[in-house]
Order: structure tokens, then C-alpha cells, then sequence
């Protein structure tokens, strides 16, 4: 018995001195210094992971940096994940196949930021995607299990853990009702605009692009008119939008069967969503900022 233990010491012995060695050489003896992986050879190369643009993206909770090969994206090749979306080393860009172009002449992300895939349906849980406070960058609150606070952020610039606040859904049930304090107008305004939480070369809508979409055929319905004016025409538009719901304010509960897609539109201390559901659809409704809801990029 005294050996046995003996031996489990010698293992765990090992097994630190192992962890505590924080450079590996493969084909080599003698890693870089700098490099914690040094791998060396002649005769073959480095194989990342080949995965197809779906796999992709049904990766959970992808860490940032991480690194795959596309074998179907437009174009193919090694794509790593900053956090928002999985981009390309050649283009800096999402997939062109990640892509629809709808009948205003625009090209639109396939699906909402966060979502897996595109919706295949209205309620399509995998394709709802994530729920952003408007003006806010992507700092881990936008996902639906996040963590909430109610202490209000005081810069807009995310800390990434050196802020109560970060990666956390704040909530608040008094005026002016946002996330942030003081508010502030100039947020998620164009490609550059401060805290886009898009890939590069994508935006957040205005209201009158969401509304050219809504009227696209000058019919006053989603496409072609034949479809009505409300979640199924939403959902049967060009876009696939789904009903992700939205993140309520107060106690940072979802409420699903609605969709809520944020403008970069402001309207006074509110900012402006494309809103529908089984009965209607608005493409200026006025929401309070410290709600969470989806998000859909448009390209510049």
C-alpha cells in the first residue's frame, strides 16, 4: 500500500514537471524561445482543423484567436475568430458565401451575429443569435446567459475584465435607461463608428434601410407583397429574419416570439428597431437602449 503511494506521488511529481515545461519542440530539441509550440521540418507543413463553412460556425463558444481551414468558404482557406465572427487571413472579411443580396441592392449577413446558422425556420433557436445593448461592444454581454449587474458603465470602451461590468448584461429600471451613463448619440454610427460590433466592412443598418427592406417592391409588405406584413413575412424575406426576442431591461429576462433588430438610428435618449410579430412589423420603433436585442450587419 506505502508503494502505491509512492508511485502516485512519483506520477503527480511528473505530471507537474510536465505542465510546468511551457515549451514543446516537435521535429526539434531545442524550441525557440519565444515560442511556446516550435514546430520544424522540411518535409511536410502545419495541418489546421478543415472544417466546412457549418461546422464553422456550430463551434461553441469559439476562443478568440482561434484558428480553421474552410474547405467551402468563399474564398477557401484559414479563417480565425475575433471574437465576433470567424474572419478570413486573406480578406479580413467574413465568407462572401456568408452573404444574401436583397432585392434593394444590398448585401446582408446571412444570419444575426451569434447564430450558428441560418434560420430555417421563424423560431429556429440556432439562428436567433446574440442580444446587444445598443451602442455596446461585443464584450461577452451581448451572449443570452451572461452574467447581469446593475452597476451602470461609465466609459464606452470595454475593459475586458478590469470593469465590474464587463462581459456582464446591465440592467436598470430608471431614466434615461441605458446601459451607459452619461449616454451617448455617437455609437455604432457607420463602419467605423465606435463599438460596431460587425465584421469589417459591415455596419449596423439605419432605419431607412430596414425600412426599404420592409417596402422592397413598393408594396408595403416583405417582398414580393404576397406575404404579409409580420413575423412570416420577416422570417420569408430574403433575410430569414427570426424571432430572437430581446433581452428585457429590468431583470435582463428574454422575451422570445418577437423580433427586435437594432438600427444605428437614434430618437432622442431611445434608438430606433426594426420590431414584428404574429400581428405586425415597424421598422422605427423606438426602444430604450439598455435592452438587449438582435443584431443583423448590413455591408458598407
Amino acid at each position: 500500500m506505502k508503494r502505491m503511494k509512492l508511485g502516485g506521488a512519483v506520477l503527480i511529481a511528473i505530471v507537474l514537471a510536465l505542465s510546468a515545461h511551457a515549451q514543446v519542440g516537435v521535429g526539434t530539441d531545442t524550441p525557440d524561445s519565444s515560442a511556446l509550440l516550435d514546430v520544424s521540418g522540411t518535409t511536410g507543413g502545419f495541418l489546421p482543423p478543415r472544417v466546412t463553412y457549418a461546422q464553422m460556425n456550430a463551434i461553441v463558444s469559439p476562443a478568440e484567436g482561434l484558428i480553421v481551414y474552410c474547405t467551402d468558404c468563399d474564398p477557401r482557406g484559414i479563417y480565425y475568430y475575433d471574437r465576433i465572427a470567424f474572419l478570413s487571413v486573406l480578406t479580413g472579411s467574413i465568407p462572401e458565401n456568408a452573404t444574401v443580396l436583397s432585392g434593394t441592392g444590398k448585401t446582408w449577413m446571412d444570419r444575426n451575429l451569434g447564430a450558428t446558422q441560418v434560420a430555417t425556420s421563424s423560431i429556429d433557436a440556432a439562428s436567433y443569435g446574440d442580444l446587444y445593448q445598443w451602442g455596446r461592444a461585443a464584450d461577452g454581454h451581448q451572449v443570452r446567459t451572461s452574467e447581469t449587474t446593475a452597476t451602470l458603465a461609465n466609459t464606452v470602451v470595454p475593459g475586458f475584465g478590469n470593469n465590474e461590468w464587463d462581459s456582464k448584461f446591465i440592467i436598470t429600471s430608471s431614466s434615461p435607461f441605458d446601459w451607459l451613463s452619461p449616454q451617448d448619440d455617437t455609437l455604432w454610427q457607420g463602419i467605423s463608428g465606435t463599438n460596431n460590433p460587425c465584421p469589417a466592412g459591415y455596419r449596423l443598418p439605419t432605419q431607412l434601410e430596414w425600412e426599404a427592406e420592409q417596402n422592397n417592391g413598393g408594396t408595403g409588405y416583405w417582398g414580393t407583397g404576397s406575404l404579409q406584413d409580420n413575423r412570416t413575412g420577416a422570417f420569408e424575406s430574403v433575410l430569414k429574419l427570426p424571432v430572437a426576442g430581446y433581452r428585457m431591461n429590468h431583470n435582463g429576462a428574454i422575451f422570445v416570439g418577437v423580433g427586435v433588430y437594432w438600427s444605428d438610428s437614434v430618437d432622442g435618449r431611445l434608438s430606433k428597431c426594426l420590431f414584428f410579430d404574429s400581428d405586425s412589423s415597424n421598422a422605427s420603433s423606438p426602444v430604450d437602449r439598455v435592452n438587449g436585442a438582435s443584431v443583423r450587419c448590413i455591408k458598407d
